[in-house]
């Protein structure tokens, strides 16, 4: 056990200590830095008098009423006059003039940019109100009268089933984060650990290690290491997840959309925070011991990229029939692929979050997941000996079938 958590232990400090890891980590909140910050100067950029409606009411009592707020319309244009100047300028968006003519509202809105909705339905209820009193005031009613016509409806509500659509939004999200978070890591390990191998292939050090210490325990430390590597990769990730989770509420570039989707992103996490995170981390790991044994098949580490073809084209049968088939309810190619090893890894996290499959399928596909992963662990560690040693470029089948009769 020392000496695989010594290898397991100088594989994850070369690994995390090198620049590609650290903008591998780094990229995703790059971006999301870069997009806020664009989307935030753009926003910024355009608002101020530019993006404000003046106010120009005969009513005077209508004036402070059809203010949304300081920001989006302003009183300080008395004039039609004043406030073309302004608009002529750029000074404005548009100006809104409110007249009374035979006991009616009119009001017309000059401008060079459409009202916003809240902006539209704000100045509409105002008016309405403010015509709803002039009328009352025209039809001279007694009090008996404007009792009776004060009267509202009353609605209730008695919801006995869960918003379909919500639900519906929920599922896709937590099926696409699940589905490329699954890809993004596979296609960036497996490269990673192919290449280690290959190029630790046939050289001196290796064959001075493996006399001191079996080819097995060096294999699990390498393996054991990278797996490392990629918990520390997916927990920075989540702790970035859970900042941004708390902050988003208190900063004023994400507060409204925070707020109006609280409960789908509460959703989302929860399903991706269970039984999923497991298929996830067994997946990475069957991946990342089929990665390792073709990328101890060639000789040249620049052969590497052509090894791994296979561990790519089963990432990508996994991904591209999950992304095909993965809102399709009750499919039977979702089921059974389900349960094979590798597949799996895709199929039954998107039946968790879909559907809630019975519990003896869920320990069945985990069962089988588990025993291919730590057979196919075991059975290239025997392996790896033989593998690693050869020096002789005679193609990956012959490599293969030599690593068999040295074991």
């Amino acid at each position: 056990m020392k000496q695989i958590g010594i290898v397991v232990l100088e594989t994850y400090r070369r690994q995390v200590k090198s620049w590609s890891f650290l903008l591998l980590v780094l990229s995703p909140f790059i971006f999301l830095l870069l997009s806020f910050g664009v989307g935030y100067l753009s926003a910024t950029a355009t608002k101020g008098n530019a993006e404000k409606v003046a106010i120009i009411a005969a009513p005077k009592q209508l004036t402070q009423q059809l203010v949304v707020d300081q920001k989006n319309t302003t009183t300080r244009y008395q004039t039609v006059a004043t406030a073309q100047k302004a608009l002529s300028n750029k000074d404005l968006k548009g100006y809104l003039v409110v007249k009374k003519t035979a006991g009616r509202l009119q009001a017309t809105y000059h401008g060079t940019e459409k009202l916003s909705q809240t902006q539209s339905s704000h100045f509409l209820q105002v008016l309405a109100a403010y015509q709803q009193s002039l009328n009352l005031q025209q039809a001279k009613l007694n009090q008996q009268q404007l009792t009776a016509l004060q009267t509202t409806p009353q609605l209730r509500q008695k919801v006995t089933h869960v918003d379909k659509n919500n639900d519906d939004a929920v599922k896709l999200v937590s099926f696409m984060l699940l589905l490329f978070l699954m890809y993004f890591i596979l296609l960036t390990y497996t490269t990673t650990v192919a290449q280690d191998i290959a190029s630790e292939k046939g050289t001196k050090i290796m064959e001075v290690i493996f006399s001191s210490m079996p080819a097995r325990n060096y294999f699990y430390g390498k393996i054991l290491g990278t797996l490392s590597v990629i918990i520390t990769h997916l927990l920075i990730y989540v702790l970035g997840g859970i900042a941004f989770f708390l902050m988003a509420p208190q900063l004023a570039i994400t507060k409204k959309v925070f707020n109006e989707n609280h409960e789908l992103i509460t959703k989302v996490l929860g399903n991706l925070a269970n039984l999923n995170l497991l298929y996830v981390l067994l997946g990475v790991i069957i991946f990342t011991v089929l990665a390792a044994l073709c990328g101890s098949l060639v000789v040249r580490p620049e052969d590497t990229s052509k090894a791994i073809q296979p561990v790519m084209y089963l990432v990508m049968v996994g991904f591209f029939g999950a992304l095909t088939l993965g809102q399709t309810d009750d499919n039977l190619i979702v089921k059974v692929a389900s349960f094979i090893p590798f597949l799996s890894s895709f199929f039954m996290p998107i039946r968790l979050i879909n559907e809630h499959p019975a519990g003896w399928q869920v320990g069945l596909s985990l069962l089988l997941l588990l025993a291919s992963t730590v057979g196919l662990s075991v059975y290239v560690g025997n392996l790896y000996s033989g593998l690693i040693l050869q020096t002789d470029d005679v193609g990956m089948l012959k490599s293969f079938r030599r690593g068999l009769k040295i074991k």
